[in-house]
């Protein structure tokens, strides 16, 4: 009997790398592989200069709605006019100067793969029992796949998504009409340990406190908004576009996330999603969570993760077999947006929503990052 304690931790402890990805709990014949899209390409056309912003808003940690999954199936897809125009994007530089850029969308006929099929009340974003995971210690919190959650001064969660650039939430730096307070100056935050290897604490192994960590912080160079979130609000078509990408001023020096077109629900991994972020009911501390897809739309995942305030902006990613290199691949294959109360039919519901990285949304977001949409024919 004295050893069904340790059994039961190392079954614990398989759970849950096979929930993180480390091991498969499928059969060694299957694996959830990464579908082949055709992807648009979305090019800027023209750029016009604005006058700088008043950055009034207040900071919001999370974004509320009350058009929940049939109200936004019942919302039909943008039309192409509609789709460049909510695509077409506002970049603010640190000087507080800032520009509206015009996209154009095209498709190209070859070098793609194919095409795959408010209530006022408190907001409550723990289901059941808190499923979420604190992550401790530096050799979990500085490698991969953790290492690539940081977080902005105006106290979301961000994703490294290449060597210079963040990927987050649109409403944690403008909320849909100005920026918020501190986005002139914001910074982004890497966790890091307190004492330098040899300092204070290090070889302190009798200690049972989590080592020690704090913030580095590296200032945002620019920032991309689309401007489907802009001229949108929450409780319409503006949540479908919650996302920016932030620039940074210099590189971080960590190993990234590359980021995907989100597959449907059905074809995810045990149907389930994954991120990490900073909840603000837990100060200091990085949290992991996974858990199943309730519901999608063509630009929502609709969940019922456990998160609080602070989360939003973490990017939902999951892990399937890159056919053409033969490997295992992360993506981040949304953003986490906030929290939805749903009237549905007389009877409350309550959701918590990640905006899908559709094909049109990867190829802004890539191209942003790059450059190039040479660069950006893969998803």
């Amino acid at each position: 009997m004295a050893g069904i304690p340790g059994l039961l931790l190392l079954l614990l402890l398989l759970l849950l790398l096979c929930a993180v990805g480390q091991v498969s709990p499928y059969g060694a014949h299957w694996k959830p592989t990464w579908p082949a899209y055709r992807l648009p390409v979305v090019l800027p056309q023209s750029t016009l200069n604005l006058g700088k912003p008043d950055f009034g808003a207040e900071a919001k940690l999370e974004v509320s709605s009350s058009c929940g999954p049939q109200c936004h199936k019942g919302t039909p897809l943008p039309t192409y006019e509609e789709a460049k125009r909510y695509l077409s994007y506002e970049t603010l530089y640190a000087n507080g100067s800032r520009t509206e850029t015009q996209v154009g969308i095209y498709v190209l006929s070859s070098g793609g793969g194919q095409e795959s099929s408010g209530k006022s009340r408190r907001k409550r974003q723990i289901y059941g029992y808190d499923s979420r995971f604190s992550i401790f210690g530096k050799d979990f919190l500085l490698n991969y796949p953790f290492s690539t959650s940081v977080k902005l001064s105006t106290g979301c969660t961000g994703t490294l998504v290449a060597e210079k650039h963040v990927l987050t939430a649109a409403h944690c730096i403008h909320d849909g009409k100005t920026y918020v307070k501190g986005t002139q100056k914001l910074r982004v935050g890497f966790l890091k340990p307190k004492f330098k290897d040899g300092g204070r604490g290090a070889n302190d192994s009798s200690s049972a406190m989590p080592e020690k960590m704090k913030f580095q912080w590296i200032r945002v160079k620019r920032t991309h908004v689309p401007k489907g979130w802009i001229k949108g609000n929450a409780n319409d078509i503006g949540m479908d576009y919650d996302y920016a990408l932030l620039e940074l001023k210099k590189p971080h020096k960590r190993k990234f996330m590359k980021i995907g077109v989100s597959p449907p629900a059905k074809q995810l991994p045990g149907g389930r999603i994954h991120f990490s972020g900073y909840d603000n009911d837990r100060p200091g501390n990085l949290v992991y969570r996974f858990c199943d897809v309730k519901d999608e739309t063509y630009d929502l995942l609709y969940q019922q993760c456990d998160a609080q305030p602070g989360a939003s902006g973490s990017g939902v990613y999951v892990r399937m077999w890159k056919r053409q290199q033969q490997k295992w691949e992360r993506k981040i294959i949304g953003i986490f947006s906030g929290h939805q109360w749903v009237d549905m039919n007389g009877s409350p519901q309550d959701f918590n929503v990640a905006v899908r990285i559709t094909p049109l949304k990867y190829a802004q977001i890539c191209y942003w990052i790059k450059g190039n949409y040479l660069d950006c024919r893969e998803g």
